[in-house]
Parts: structure tokens; C-alpha cells; sequence
């Protein structure tokens, strides 16, 4: 198995260290730097090019979570960021997702949580805490939505970063009863990739 570098970005030690001895139970997941701030994330960056930065929004002083994370895309555009926070608004999710972050995690989750997300991350996937997966799909499913009820539960799965293949399974539906499905989601939001529906989808719903 391939292994999966991280950079924790966490102002709190103890949060960092309780983390960094989490993830080294999984052997592929490692931490190859810590920062306390956004400016030394920028540096660790330079230094190490982890695969996946873990960060939260709270930076305390200097530069905060947000303005990190447009950093560090300007730094290298594929740069994967999965947020690690406590912060669950609807403002702080879409102003994550607009700045470049590829996941939302919430520091409650559970274990096999963080770890799904760090690989899912490390994969290209979007990933969302499960609470906000869920809060966006009941949001959705508001009568009047431009999306069907189908359209809108396949996008609530995209958010769990599942293949083609998984949402046909999951569904019980064909691969290209799910590609028809994502052309309809794409031509209705405006946008041409799956990050690009979960991150319209997200800001729309933290305007209602």
C-alpha cells in the first residue's frame, strides 16, 4: 500500500501530538511535519510536499485558516487540504470549499473516520463529516429544488467521494444511469466536475 504523507496544521500541541500518535497506528498514514500556524504550513509545504495538508480553521495569531488555504493552492495548485475543525457553519464549510479545501472533517469524528478521509483525500476524493453530508442532502431535498430527489441524493454521495461504480451499487442503478444522472446535476448547477457541483451546491445552501 502505497503511503499517504501528512502535514498537521494545528495551533494546539496537544491537539497536533494526539493526532500525529492517531494516524501512526495506520502504517501508510505519515506525518511528515507539524505547523502551529499558516505560516509555517507554507513553509512545511515547501520543505516536505506532503501529500495531504490537515489543518484547522483556528490559527489564533496571523494568517487564519482560510487565507492559509488560498496560500497554499497559490503555492501548488494540487495541493490536497483536508480541513480538520470543530467549526461546522454553513459559512465555514463554503468558505473552505471556495478557498480549495477537498474535505471537511469535523473533530469529533470517529477514528475510522479520519482515516477513511485522509485516503479518500490522498485519492482526489471530496469528503464531508457525515453531519454535513447530511445537513447538505436534507437541504436538497427542499420542495422547489432545481434538482430531483434522485439528483440530489446522488449529489449527497458525491460528497462521500464514491467512484461511478460505488454510486451504481449503492444506488442500484447502471454506471451510465449514474453518468446521466451527473450530466443533469452538472448542466442544472453550471459546472463541468464533481468538486466543482459539491462546492456550488454548498455555497448556494449557506446563502438560504
Amino acid at each position: 500500500m502505497k503511503n499517504i504523507t501528512v502535514l498537521l496544521v494545528d495551533d494546539h500541541m496537544v491537539v497536533r501530538s494526539g493526532l500525529k500518535a492517531l494516524l501512526g497506528t495506520q502504517p501508510e498514514l505519515l506525518v511528515v511535519a507539524e505547523a502551529a500556524s499558516g505560516e509555517e504550513a507554507l513553509l512545511a509545504v515547501r520543505e516536505h510536499q506532503p501529500d495531504v495538508v490537515m489543518m484547522d480553521l483556528a490559527m489564533g495569531s496571523g494568517m487564519d485558516g482560510i487565507e492559509t488555504i488560498k496560500q497554499l493552492r497559490r503555492l501548488n495548485s494540487q495541493q490536497l487540504i483536508l480541513v480538520f475543525t470543530t467549526y461546522d457553519s454553513d459559512a465555514d464549510i463554503v468558505r473552505s470549499v471556495d478557498a480549495g479545501a477537498m474535505g471537511y472533517l469535523l473533530k469529533d469524528a470517529a477514528p475510522e473516520e479520519i482515516f477513511a478521509a485522509l485516503r479518500g483525500a490522498a485519492q482526489g476524493k471530496s469528503v464531508m463529516s457525515p453531519p454535513v453530508a447530511s445537513r447538505l442532502f436534507q437541504q436538497l431535498r427542499n420542495p422547489g429544488e432545481v434538482l430531483t430527489s434522485r439528483e440530489a441524493e446522488l449529489l449527497s454521495l458525491l460528497i462521500e467521494g464514491l467512484s461511478n461504480k460505488a454510486l451504481s451499487q449503492r444506488l442500484f442503478i447502471s454506471e451510465a444511469t449514474v453518468k446521466t444522472h451527473l450530466a443533469h446535476i452538472y448542466a442544472k448547477l453550471g459546472v463541468d466536475t464533481r468538486a466543482a457541483a459539491i462546492a456550488t451546491a454548498i455555497r448556494r445552501e449557506g446563502m438560504r
